[in-house]
């Protein structure tokens, strides 16, 4: 199967109403893992990767790392691979370019891509972020691009959440014309405003499933993927340390 094949068979997973699940992993092995339990495919979390080998999340982690880590991944596992890139490692088109096509040389055939900014405050503005995604789009015609926005995780106060819909679906639109592949909102655990905004928007949607959050809400609030972020990494090094306390 060729790239452009595989990326398209990777899109084809993203199926509204129906989730595709993907348990975020952080190196070969714990991509074999779930591979071994019967996932679809793959996806990285950038907080997870970076924790894995000592760095704090926010692309404190050199990019040659990662993308060494992301080559282990996609020689060991046939499954698809998507990359949590967080902001591209890079600022200037042109950069930002040349750093995902790094990218889709390791073999993954997708990335998130997020409209904070990285070492900064805030979100770049919807143009600013609709010409990044389009630098990234340059590198490859087929891999899937899941555009992120922070508007969610940046509000903490969850009453709020409402009146950043309009926002978002803004984003999305914007996000889609410039070619992104998905629209991913994580922060957001609302399934009225979920469900909202997976009716309004061109693009299938991505959740990061928290707290009570279920696979079963989800779909029926016509989700297209979830995920998980760094919990499953929490949950595994929570469960190490337990195992060694016990040994006591």
């Amino acid at each position: 199967m060729t790239y452009s094949e595989r990326a398209r068979a990777f899109a084809a997973l993203h199926n509204p109403g129906t989730p595709l699940v993907l348990y975020n992993i952080w190196d070969a092995g714990s991509a074999t893992a779930i591979a071994k339990a019967g996932a679809q495919a793959l996806a990285t979390g950038s907080w997870s990767v970076a924790a894995a080998q000592g760095y704090g999340d926010g692309e404190d982690i050199p990019l040659d790392l990662l993308l060494q880590i992301v080559t282990r991944i996609t020689a060991t596992c046939d499954l698809p691979l998507t990359v949590d890139f967080e902001g591209g490692f890079a600022q200037a088109a042109e950069s930002l370019t040349q750093n995902a096509r790094k990218l889709v040389d390791t073999g993954a055939v997708g990335v998130n891509f997020e409209d904070q900014i990285i070492g900064g405050t805030g979100l770049y503005s919807v143009a600013e972020q609709a010409g990044r995604i389009a630098a990234m789009r340059a590198a490859n015609a087929d891999y899937f691009i899941n555009a992120r926005t922070d508007l969610f995780l940046k509000e903490t106060d969850t009453e709020k959440h409402a009146g950043l819909v309009d926002q978002a679906l803004e984003r999305a639109e914007a996000y889609a014309k410039a070619g992104a592949s998905g629209f991913f909102v994580p922060g957001l655990t609302d399934a009225t405003l979920i469900a909202g905004i997976t009716a309004a928007a061109a693009l299938p949607v991505n959740v990061m499933m928290l707290g009570g959050m279920s696979l079963s809400a989800m779909a029926q609030a016509g989700v297209a993927r979830a995920s998980y972020g760094p919990g499953p990494y929490a949950k595994a090094m929570k469960q190490l340390g337990e195992a060694f306390a016990a040994l006591a």
